[in-house]
């Protein structure tokens, strides 16, 4: 069984301070108006601390992404027989889905709106959108070379990270739709269902020898 230590718990903790903080900053101030000086001083650390737990300004505003991607990549290497590179991303996107509020909560709703108007935050994303996607290719096609080659384990890739951006885009878009975590969890699961459903029906048609 892992135990967490002490220490990671209080880095945790400040962690998750820092972004608290960060969020709450640029809804008031603005993005561009708030100061990683700011951020640290909210959060009652040290700047240069800041910047042992996020390199910029930009990563405060995407602090699981790594995980996500840690854990997606987990799920495909402990994938059960017989469960097919679709379904073991659906199940990856599920489970990431139960544990946090990132992709759906407050930080994700206030993280998609800067990402349309600060053309830095818009790059970092896509930066590491595009990361992910290749390490996750790179992983399906290990783990089903009987069925993917490069381009199509990139292109199930591109279809999972594709369905939940676009989800996320025209759920937080809709102002009729309620702020509310869990329905927007089941919405996004929906949609990265829908996108990858051809795959559950294709992918052995299209496997390689």
């Amino acid at each position: 069984m892992w135990i967490v230590s002490l220490r990671e718990r209080k880095r945790a903790r400040t962690r998750q301070a820092l972004v608290d903080a960060a969020v709450d900053l640029f809804e008031r101030n603005g993005y561009e108006r708030t100061t990683v000086a700011d951020i640290a001083a909210a959060a009652e650390i040290g700047t240069r601390t800041f910047f042992s737990y996020f390199p910029t300004k930009e990563d405060v505003l995407f602090p699981e992404t790594d995980a996500r991607l840690r854990a997606t990549v987990a799920a495909i290497d402990s994938r059960s027989p017989g469960e097919g590179p679709a379904e073991v991303l659906v199940r990856a996107l599920r489970e990431v889905t139960a544990e946090s509020t990132d992709l759906t909560g407050r930080t994700a709703r206030l993280r998609m709106r800067l990402m349309l108007s600060v053309p830095a935050l818009m790059g970092r994303g896509l930066q590491l959108q595009l990361a992910g996607q290749r390490q996750i290719a790179r992983h399906l096609q290990a783990a089903y070379p009987a069925q993917l080659d490069a381009v199509s384990a990139a292109a199930l890739a591109g279809a999972l990270t594709g369905a939940v951006t676009g989800a996320l885009l025209a759920l937080f878009e809709d102002p009729d739709r309620p702020d509310d975590p869990e329905a927007l969890r089941i919405a996004v699961e929906r949609a990265t269902e829908i996108a990858l459903s051809p795959w559950k029906r294709t992918a052995l048609e299209g496997s390689h020898e």
